[in-house]
């Protein structure tokens, strides 16, 4: 295995993130390990239903392989103080949503230089607990760089932290997290971009529905459990729904400033 240069705000973040996850007991739960590369570049495309999910993506492929993943990240995340610093002490990549190219160019780089790169495909948190349509930007990048694309299924993550509930400590108590990571997937420039955009969510779901069944707590009446296994989250439809009526909404408060 290779020797990183010494990155003192990733190590530190990182071994926070341990003793904070190991004080909570969480059970970690990992297949397909061996699919994250140990060298090179390459695109993490993970499922996104928490806001712990890059966190614990960190906590995982360290432990697995002392790779360090940057994330890409919106810029509001950045203009805050403490978590800006920590943000690009840690090298995460800026993302503007109203200009993308800069972010688009940064992340294209880091991957012919042989970083690992974090994406969310769905653009956000997804409260339905399924995969939603995603962006093409993740194949766009790997075609251009010339990486493999590793799927990732976090499933349990959401239950420390998601959109619309406030986090106890007993809820997030020794809960499991289990992962799933698919094979690479490798496109190039001849690719159709929609094409490899929609078997890639085909391709997050598959892994989903298995880290899904071989979760260990039932979820039946939860509302941690997507709809179609019982569970009282709100549909993709509602889901939908209520994204729509939050982004007006945002966008109104903003108008107002």
């Amino acid at each position: 295995m290779r020797t990183l240069p010494s990155e003192p705000v990733y190590s530190t973040a990182v071994a926070v993130g341990k003793t904070i996850f190991g004080g909570l007991g969480l059970k970690r739960i990992v297949t397909g390990a061996e699919n994250i590369p140990a060298t090179g570049g390459a695109i993490l495309a993970i499922t996104h239903f928490g806001y712990m999910d890059f966190a614990l993506t960190e906590w995982m492929v360290w432990d697995r392989t002392r790779r360090r993943v940057r994330f890409m990240a919106k810029k509001g995340a950045f203009d805050k103080p403490v978590v800006g610093w920590l943000l690009r002490g840690m090298k995460h990549i800026s993302v503007d949503m109203s200009a993308g190219a800069e972010a688009y160019s940064k992340a294209i780089g880091a991957l012919k230089a042989g970083e690992m790169i974090g994406v969310f495909p769905e653009a956000g948190v997804n409260t339905s607990f399924t995969v939603r349509e995603l962006k093409t930007g993740t194949v766009r990048m790997a075609a251009e760089a010339g990486v493999p694309v590793i799927p990732i299924a976090v499933w349990g993550g959401h239950r420390l932290l998601t959109k619309g509930r406030k986090p106890t400590l007993r809820e997030a108590f020794r809960t499991p997290i289990r992962y799933t990571v698919g094979e690479p997937i490798h496109v190039d420039a001849s690719s159709d971009v929609r094409e490899s955009t929609l078997a890639l969510r085909v391709t997050m779901q598959a892994l989903l529905d298995e880290a899904q069944a071989s979760y260990p707590a039932d979820g039946n009446g939860a509302w941690w459990q997507p709809a179609h296994l019982g569970g009282t989250a709100p549909t993709p439809e509602e889901a939908a729904i209520a994204e729509a009526e939050r982004q007006k909404r945002k966008a109104a408060e903003a108008a107002r400033k």
